[in-house]
């Protein structure tokens, strides 16, 4: 089973920079299995909403919300995927619990893989 494991997160200050991670691992054959990984987002009171996300090609998608203050990149092995989330310029209204994701691809859903992924979650809380 694989295995997401968020780290950074904590208290920041409005204007200055914080960076997740996230370190997805398992065999080499279920890491193979991962397409696009990324991260969530739920702020107080809202909805869980997608803010991230990476393909295997490298390719970054990003929520309007965030765009040109969320980088996200990705570095593969054979058994581990680790992901990183740098946040510059965080505003209030970034403040939420952060939820790493990854998705299988369905073609080894539908042979029984699960559809997904979810990490523990970290919290980002930006205040002055």
């Amino acid at each position: 089973q694989v295995q997401l494991v968020e780290s950074g997160g904590g208290l920041v200050q409005p204007g200055k920079s914080l960076g997740l991670s996230c370190a997805a691992s398992g065999s080499i054959a279920e890491i193979a299995e991962i397409t696009t990984i990324g991260y969530y987002r739920q702020r107080p009171g809202k909805h869980r909403e997608p803010v991230a996300a990476i393909g295997s090609d490298g390719r970054a998608e990003y929520a309007d919300s965030v765009e040109g203050r969320f980088t996200i990149t990705r570095d593969n092995t054979q058994n581990t995927i680790t992901i990183r989330l740098q946040i510059d310029k965080p505003q209030p209204e970034d403040t939420a619990v952060y939820y790493c994701n990854a998705i299988v691809d369905p073609r080894y859903v539908v042979r029984g893989s699960p559809p997904d992924y979810w990490g523990r979650g970290t919290q980002v809380t930006v205040s002055s």
